[in-house]
């Protein structure tokens, strides 16, 4: 099993392409991260996954958080995901599995009784001090996205 962050440790560091090939860097977000991986654009849980934080994306916005997906797809499958379910948030390209393996998210998965390597679908809430504020290391879609809001809340009124 990957090392998976725990609560309290530094978040790994990260510098990836977003959708439009900029940049995003962990010591550039100075707010809370809701850093979430999945498994492939356009898929059924991704998109439900994917729709349900941009659904809420505003009032994560207003609690100071900023919500950012990972997955090994590209920059235009990224694009095209966006544009086909008007996604407000940010999507990071991870093809060679750097960040995805760093957050403990590349695991051995079972799928029709084949087991291979692949994304296992993760949430990690880092604080502004870039540390795992809490991790959801095996996230089913329904629901989550407002798990998470409601740990944020929780979080932030402290």
């Amino acid at each position: 099993m990957s090392n998976i962050p725990q609560i309290g440790q530094p978040a790994p560091d990260f510098s990836i392409p977003d959708q439009n090939n900029n940049i995003v860097k962990l010591a550039d977000v100075n707010e809370w991260i809701v850093l979430y991986f999945y498994p492939k654009d356009n898929t059924p849980g991704c998109t439900t996954e994917a729709l349900d934080f941009t659904e809420l994306s505003t009032e994560f916005a207003n609690l100071g958080t900023k919500i950012i997906g990972v997955s090994p797809d590209s920059a235009a499958s990224h694009c095209k995901f966006i544009a086909k379910h008007n996604l407000s948030i940010t999507l990071l390209t991870d093809p060679e599995h750097q960040l995805i393996e760093a957050y403990g998210a590349w695991r051995l998965k079972k799928f029709m009784g084949k087991e291979y390597m692949g994304v296992a679908r993760s949430t990690f809430l880092i604080s502004p001090h870039k540390s795992i504020a809490y991790a959801w290391p095996n996230v089913k879609t329904k629901g989550h996205a407002e798990a998470v809001f409601k740990k944020i809340k929780e979080l932030t009124a402290i």
